[in-house]
């Protein structure tokens, strides 16, 4: 087999990112134990162009395209979730009507009866753009993180009586630290200065005629981001590596 060029190995990568599924057709191995149909989670794409695959079964026996036949299957994604502390401004209606020039603080206690009407504007904020990607469509660096989180949106979230802004995450494969402080780094970036901002500008209309602003970030030092396990002490299993 003639070694593959770079950049046909850079785009079967981009193709067929780390963790998608791999179903074998035919191996051109007599001595191989792997049966037509059997199938496997990538693990990666070397320099020669030999997929390296995690087979259900137990073995590791690599693919070379040319030689086996094989069919890739949509990644499988797990869900990861990134909790981080909400704030808000609630600005009431006086005895005539106009709104208070003084705001009334919210924290997430205080928000557990908004639940509704922050996640229906939520949604209502999201551009056609992310329909598939949500906030990683506009993630523009072409790294490892990019190719295993598939998506990522803005919701909310009651625990432990607080009501929390909750970065909701598609993951193919596992994420090493590097990759998980990157994905910290980016969504903290849209909770304050991207998707975040133009959000905390947007009324939200509640009982009364009241007004409700609503913040993913804000400057307190108590401000955090973190994994399920980071903020209440639950783990969260992706692939074979525990999250947290």
């Amino acid at each position: 087999m003639n070694t593959p060029n770079r950049e046909w190995i850079k785009f079967m990568r981009e193709q067929y990112p780390v963790g998608s599924r791999i179903r074998l057709t035919e191996m051109n191995d007599p001595y191989s134990k792997l049966k037509p149909g059997s199938e496997g989670t990538l693990m990666h794409i070397d320099d020669i162009g030999t997929f390296h695959v995690n087979w259900d079964c137990g073995s590791t026996l690599g693919l070379v395209i040319g030689e086996d036949r094989f069919s890739v299957l949509p990644p499988q994604t797990k869900e990861l979730k990134l909790y981080m502390p909400l704030t808000a401004e609630l600005f009431e209606r006086n005895s005539w009507g106009d709104l208070e020039d003084d705001p009334i603080n919210l924290y997430g206690e205080d928000l557990r009866g908004y639940e509704y009407q922050i996640t229906a504007a939520l949604l209502r904020e999201r551009m056609p753009e992310e329909k598939e990607r949500g906030l990683m469509h506009w993630y523009d660096e072409k790294d490892s993180v990019e190719q295993k989180v598939r998506s990522a949106v803005f919701t909310v979230e009651e625990r432990d009586r607080k009501l929390w802004g909750v970065a909701e995450c598609q993951v193919v494969g596992e994420l090493t630290l590097g990759e998980m402080i990157t994905l910290k780094e980016y969504i903290s970036g849209q909770a304050s200065d991207g998707w975040g901002e133009g959000f905390e500008q947007r009324e939200i209309k509640v009982g009364d005629g009241a007004e409700l602003y609503v913040h993913l970030w804000n400057g307190d030092s108590s401000w955090s981001i973190q994994t399920e396990e980071e903020c209440f002490g639950q783990k969260q299993q992706m692939g074979g590596m525990t999250l947290g």
